[in-house]
């Protein structure tokens, strides 16, 4: 084997613990048994390794106010960058029919993402349509840059829970993140004011890069701590191709709850349900928890129960994924439910995915879809 390759593979080894996949094995196919720790509904259809399809989450739009390094890096998304025609984006009726064809099949927690979300306007009145759906949970993932102006019209809407993304307290390593100047403090004014009309725990996303904002972690973590915010650190991924992403970038979740363990004790919590992405740790002390979301050194594969609409009407079955099925084609076309339920449930049944459990070095190269076409 030649000396690079050698070297890639060592350096893959040590960070995730594990020699990476070669390219023809059996594993790589997709014929290793994937646990099922999670009870869900019984009409759920189950894809080709028994995951049941038990979440959906919504992109309202493709664009978004910040041109974060990780998502939407301002030479790639630029002014000149053309994004979806408003004809050819769901409108609020579209998306409540095809939730309501999800919950038939036995969904019932639903993630409105972006892009950013707020854009869209009126989006709270999605949110009382998607609320009214029986025993459903509506939940939101957002850069919190418009969440003080809006988080009281969502609660009120019934909007149950809330995830900011923040990957820094500090002004100057948080524009290095949203490339648009952004100050944290607004970002936290909106995190306050979901607190303050009870969206609680409110949720905090800290995507951590190596050389960027792993040194500020510590810090990350003790503004949060003793609050009513869960703060959850996300190994940086290689979502979609124009991000840049490198293994050298990835700082393990293992590496995370040492930093912080070092200052101040921690101890495992059990997960709240089945299927849950984030390994959680609480302080000793009583101040609260974090979580670790590994999905590049510990993926949880066998555990996702997610697909993912885009906002023109494309399901996919994976944040990987090179490409989505359309379904707003059958939308529009006059048929009814039967036949919308049926598609969902076909395309369901024959899904496979699990790239985090086969990604390598070599993988990096696969097209993907945009992390900001389909939310997080």
């Amino acid at each position: 084997m030649a000396e690079g390759v050698v070297g890639i593979e060592s350096a893959w080894e040590n960070l995730v613990g594990k020699p990476p996949i070669q390219a023809g094995s059996s594993d790589q196919m997709g014929t290793r048994p994937v646990p099922r720790r999670y009870g869900t509904e019984s009409r759920a259809p189950r894809d080709r390794l028994s995951r049941p399809l038990a979440d959906l989450r919504i992109s309202v739009t493709d664009r978004c106010n910040f041109r974060c390094r990780y998502c939407m890096p301002k030479e790639i998304f630029g002014s000149d960058f053309v994004f979806l025609p408003r004809s050819e984006i769901l409108t609020f009726e579209e998306i409540y029919r095809l939730a309501s064809v999800f919950h038939r099949l036995g969904v019932r927690k639903f993630r409105l993402t972006g892009g950013e979300p707020l854009l869209r306007a009126d989006l709270s009145v999605l949110v009382e349509m998607l609320a009214a759906l029986p025993d459903s949970e509506v939940a939101l993932t957002t850069n919190g840059a418009l969440l003080g102006q809006q988080a009281g019209a969502l609660a009120a809407a019934g909007l149950n829970r809330v995830t900011v993304s923040l990957d820094a307290v500090d002004d100057v390593v948080f524009h290095r993140f949203n490339d648009v100047r952004f100050p944290v403090e607004e970002v936290l004014k909106g995190i306050a004011a979901a607190v303050e009309v009870g969206l609680v725990p409110v949720k905090v996303n800290a995507v951590i890069k190596k050389g960027v904002n792993d040194d500020h972690l510590v810090e990350l973590a003790e503004h949060f701590k003793g609050s009513p915010v869960i703060l959850r650190f996300i190994e940086y991924m290689d979502v979609g191709n124009t991000n840049g992403w490198r293994l050298d970038d990835v700082v393990s979740g293992a590496e995370m709850a040492e930093r912080i363990r070092a200052i101040h004790p921690l101890e495992p919590l059990e997960p709240n349900h089945p299927g849950e992405v984030a390994k959680r740790w609480r302080y000793r002390d009583g101040e609260g928890e974090i979580g670790l979301i590994t999905s590049v050194t510990q993926p949880f594969c066998g555990d996702c129960t997610r697909a993912r609409l885009s906002a023109d009407g494309r399901l996919f079955t994976c944040l990987f994924a090179a490409a989505g099925v359309d379904i707003r084609q059958v939308l529009r076309s006059g048929k009814g439910d039967d036949a919308l339920t049926e598609l969902v449930s076909s395309i369901w049944s024959r899904r496979r995915d699990r790239y985090s459990e086969l990604r390598t070095l070599a993988t990096a190269e696969r097209r993907r879809v945009e992390m900001s076409y389909i939310g997080g």
